[in-house]
């Protein structure tokens, strides 16, 4: 349905997107995941034909979409990851305003604004000012105005950013709903893998502006088949225990993780009594070790060494 081929985009001496392709099909959700700079907005921002790429090709139903964008732009919705609302008007005044900028009016607009409304569950409060509603209904209403004119592929950058979980969750919810009842197309970007798993059909790994890895959870997961994540728990960080793991020959990757560090290394590694050795001669206390099956994080972290949130 939606296609990029080979997209690139360049300024002066930085290439911000490299030759990135990737696919939409008719009623999918796919996650496009990578850490801050990996070139997530932009690609968002030539896919959806608001940036003029360096070089590469976008097609919506096999047409060119970049010369004749008009097409697509009908319907597209965006949601952006700054919320762009008016904070003096009420939910209803902002609505009304964005839904005739989208060309609706009279009757239709009215029960599109009802609609929109009883679906992102702000009805009793439509008239109250965006100024007295917190972070997360804001969000609500950003996502709202995108759906005001039907769009059949929805881009949504990031739309969790900053609220509250029952807020995230109803966003989830609504959009998975969206997804599967409505047969909207969506391409998802996140800082948090669980919302990616538990929302995309495919997933597309992006580090330095290069698509890297892309399949379903299970999919990216088998990348780690032949490896296992030990995750241990230290009574207090040690630097000093963080890089003796380091510098093991068996272990590929180490992070922090809150109250200890998870380290990847290859299945059968019998690595169990040199972590206790390495705690041991560096002073750390080992509160709990357990040995876990690899996560869509752990293969973030293997492909980018990185964690999402970097």
């Amino acid at each position: 349905m939606l296609e990029a081929k080979e997209l690139t985009k360049k300024y002066k001496a930085v290439t911000a997107v490299n030759q990135v392709s990737l696919v939409l099909n008719k009623g999918e959700s796919v996650g496009l995941l990578g850490p801050n700079g990996a070139g997530k907005s932009t690609t968002i921002s030539m896919l959806s034909t608001l940036l003029p790429p360096s070089s590469g090709q976008v097609f919506f139903e096999g047409n060119d979409a970049l010369k004749q964008p008009q097409k697509l732009r009908k319907v597209l919705g965006v949601v952006p990851q700054e919320i762009a609302l008016y904070e003096e008007l009420s939910a209803y005044e902002n609505l009304k305003f964005f839904g005739k900028v989208y060309g609706l009016k009279g009757e239709r607009l009215a029960t599109r604004i009802d609609e929109v409304l009883e679906l992102i569950g702000l009805t009793e409060r439509k008239k109250e000012a965006l100024k007295t509603y917190s972070g997360g209904m804001k969000r609500r209403i950003n996502i709202g105005v995108t759906l005001l004119h039907e769009p059949e592929v929805l881009i949504m950058d990031e739309p969790t950013v900053g609220i509250d979980p029952q807020s995230r969750n109803y966003i989830l919810e609504m959009i998975r709903n969206l997804n599967k009842s409505q047969n909207i197309t969506v391409l998802y970007t996140s800082h948090y893998m669980e919302e990616v798993e538990k929302l995309c059909d495919r997933i597309y790994i992006m580090d330095h502006g290069d698509i890297i890895a892309d399949g379903t959870n299970e999919e990216l997961k088998g990348i780690l088949s032949e490896e296992e994540t030990i995750q241990i728990g230290v009574s207090q960080l040690s630097p000093s225990f963080e890089e003796a793991l380091s510098g093991h020959q068996a272990i590929s990757k180490v992070t922090e993780d809150g109250s200890g560090y998870k380290v990847i290394a290859p299945k059968g590694t019998d690595l169990l009594g040199d972590i206790f050795e390495l705690a041991r001669s560096t002073g750390t206390h080992i509160v709990n070790l357990a040995v876990l099956t690899p996560t869509l994080e752990d293969v973030f972290l293997h492909l980018t060494g990185r964690t999402l949130r970097d």
